[in-house]
C-alpha cells in the first residue's frame, strides 16, 4: 500500500515509478511574440502510450514537435524557458545532432503521406539517405518494419508497386512502418486516426498496442475514445497550459480537477 507521501507524489507526477523517455521542464514556448505553451512540466514513460487530449489551440500538437524539434522549421517558434531531455539528452544542446535526434524520435501525422515510390522504397528511404546500401539487410528490414506494422501480410506479394495504390488505412501503417525501419525510441503520433475510417482507425489502435512493446507512444488526439482505448496515460491541455495528466482511467473516471471533469463529461471543447 502506498504511502501518503507517495500517493501525494503519484498524484503531482504520475509516472515518478517508472523509467521515463522524455522529461519537460517549466516549457515556455512562442510562435514569435505569441506564448502557446505556458510552464509545462511532465514525464513521458518509457514503453507506454501518452496521449494529449485537448480542445483545438491548446499547445498539444506545438508540444508534441518540439520532442524532435520539428518546430525549427517555423521561423520565430522556439521554447523561450525550460528544458526538455530525451533518453537523458537535452535537445536544445548545442551538440545535438538535429538530424540523430529525429531518427531517434520518430512522427507519422495526420494525414498518411507515403512518398511517391513503390512500399520497398518507402521502406528503405531512411536508412539509404544514411548510407545503408546492404541489399540483404534492407531486405530484412523492410519485411520486419511491415510485420511490425501489421502490413506484412498484405503487402508482400508487391513491394515493388507504388505506396498510392494502398488503401488509406494501409497507407498510415505503412508510414508507421517507414517510421520504425530506423529503429527510433519514441513514436509521435499526430491525430494518426482522424482521417481513416472505422475500421482502419480499429486496425492502427490495435497496432498501438503491439508498438509500446519496443517503442514509447506520445500520442495527440481530439478523440477522447480512443485516448481511453489505447493510452495508458493522458495529459489535459487547455490553453497552452497542462491541466491534469495521470492514468487514462483515473483521469477519465475520477479526475482531480473540474475543468478535467467538465472536458470529459462534454461541457465544452
Amino acid at each position: 500500500m502506498l504511502s501518503s507521501r507517495s500517493m501525494a507524489e503519484r498524484a503531482k507526477n504520475p509516472v515518478s515509478h517508472l523509467p521515463t523517455s522524455i522529461q519537460v521542464r517549466d516549457v515556455d514556448f512562442y510562435y514569435g511574440d505569441k506564448q502557446t505553451l505556458f510552464d509545462v512540466s511532465l514525464d513521458i514513460p518509457k514503453n507506454k502510450a501518452t496521449a494529449f487530449i485537448g480542445p483545438s489551440g491548446c499547445g498539444k500538437s506545438t508540444l508534441l514537435r518540439c520532442f524532435n524539434r520539428m518546430n525549427d522549421r517555423v521561423d520565430g517558434a522556439m521554447v523561450k524557458r525550460g528544458a526538455i531531455t530525451v533518453e537523458g539528452q537535452d535537445i536544445h544542446s548545442q551538440a545535438l545532432d538535429v538530424v540523430q535526434l529525429r531518427r531517434q524520435v520518430g512522427m507519422v501525422f495526420q494525414k498518411s503521406n507515403p512518398f511517391p515510390r513503390s512500399i520497398y522504397e518507402n521502406i528503405t528511404y531512411g536508412l539509404q539517405l544514411h548510407g545503408e546500401r546492404r541489399k540483404d539487410y534492407l531486405e530484412h528490414v523492410v519485411e520486419e518494419s511491415l510485420r511490425g506494422a501489421a502490413l506484412w501480410d498484405e503487402v508482400k506479394d508487391r513491394l515493388d508497386q507504388s505506396a498510392y495504390g494502398l488503401s488509406g488505412g494501409q497507407q498510415q501503417r505503412l508510414c508507421i512502418a517507414r517510421a520504425i525501419a530506423v529503429k527510433p525510441q519514441v513514436l509521435l503520433m499526430d491525430e494518426p486516426c482522424s482521417a481513416l475510417d472505422p475500421i482502419a482507425t480499429s486496425r492502427v489502435e490495435d497496432l498501438f498496442h503491439q508498438l509500446k512493446e519496443k517503442y514509447t507512444l506520445v500520442i495527440v488526439t481530439h478523440n477522447m475514445q480512443q485516448a481511453m482505448r489505447t493510452a495508458d496515460f493522458t495529459a489535459l491541455f487547455y490553453l497552452g497550459k497542462l491541466v491534469e495528466y495521470d492514468e487514462t482511467m483515473h483521469l477519465f473516471e475520477n479526475p482531480r480537477e473540474k475543468l478535467t471533469d467538465d472536458y470529459v463529461r462534454g461541457r465544452f471543447g
